[in-house]
């Protein structure tokens, strides 16, 4: 996975980003290097600041969305703010242009479940940019997880000034959310979870426990008021502890033999996640297949989100 994809007919997949924040730069920079795909467009609103990366990356630039749509590309991916999601990704879906929408899929579970349906009505890939479920590291652990009893998860990241419209949650929270509801092969039983908000008016701080029908325990603490940048979590079985570093992009499979703890850090060919996402999202418009993250699984995400964040309002 992620090493690259078959063009369509050995004609190259004509692809455009729309939102170039931080994130939208990284899409369009990464497209315009991938073998067999061909950055079309670049759109913002802010078209100096477009036309300026178009210029960089020898491709067009527009402030209009609307434009690419009638330029007939393929693919296009959505990174604007999570208010907007819905519209510009409804519109593409209904133009038959398959979508990468960034987390969180929509604000509302109403409209991530029409962007489904839409997809699948036209026949279009909808994936949604979880992206650690392409971190090299995860991607090497996943093979060896069979039935995780308890998941601890650390998300922590300093002040940004970015996704400052939704919470900690719907910002940082919900990979590991995605991750564990990925692993864990049983519905949710019951949720318990506090926050706080510090520097916006949505919580900067949050710390959620889940409780799984099957048993197993899910805590997760997530904040982007730290000093210190921390993504890693700790996967116990009954006789095996995982213990992974989305950042380094290492892993560590502790196991008990002849009595002892015997620790192995694992082999890991390290690529970046979202090189990996971009070049698989494109494999699954060439072979007709699910992305890792489809709107199925970005919608259940979302809805454990928002049921984290109801707990935690409620709570005052």
């Amino acid at each position: 996975m992620g090493k690259g994809f078959a063009s369509i007919n050995n004609v190259k997949i004509k692809v455009a980003v729309i939102g170039i924040g931080y994130l939208g730069t990284r899409h369009a920079q990464i497209y315009s290097k991938i073998p067999g795909a061909e950055l079309s467009f670049i759109c913002d609103i802010n078209i100096e600041k477009a036309a300026n990366l178009a210029k960089e990356l020898n491709t067009k630039a527009t402030s209009d969305f609307k434009e690419i749509i009638k330029n007939k590309v393929d693919a296009v991916s959505v990174v604007v703010p999570t208010n907007l999601h819905y519209k510009i990704t409804q519109e593409l879906l209904q133009n038959k242009i398959h979508c990468l929408v960034e987390k969180p899929i929509t604000p509302c579970l109403k409209e991530a479940q029409k962007l489904i349906n839409l997809a699948k009505k036209n026949n279009l890939i909808l994936s949604v940019g979880h992206v650690e479920r392409y971190n090299s590291a995860f991607v090497a652990v996943k093979k060896i997880i069979k039935d995780p009893c308890f998941i601890e998860c650390h998300r922590l990241a300093p002040f940004s000034g970015r996704s400052l419209d939704i919470s900690v949650i719907l910002d940082l929270m919900i990979h590991d959310i995605d991750i564990a509801l990925g692993l864990i092969k049983s519905s949710v039983k019951s949720i318990d979870a506090i926050g706080v908000k510090v520097l916006t008016n949505h919580e900067d701080i949050a710390n959620a426990r889940i409780k799984f029908n099957n048993g197993c325990i899910c805590n997760l603490t997530a904040s982007r008021i730290s000093d210190e940048v921390m993504r890693k979590i700790r996967i116990f079985e009954n006789d095996t502890y995982i213990s992974l570093d989305y950042v380094k992009q290492e892993a560590s499979y502790y196991h008990k033999e002849n009595g002892q703890i015997k620790k192995e850090n694992l082999p890991i060919e390290k690529e970046p996640p979202l090189e990996r996402e971009l070049k698989d999202f494109l494999s699954c418009i060439t072979e007709q297949r699910n992305p890792l993250v489809s709107g199925v699984e970005a919608r259940l995400a979302l809805k454990t989100a928002f049921e984290i964040e109801n707990k935690i309002r409620n709570a005052k």
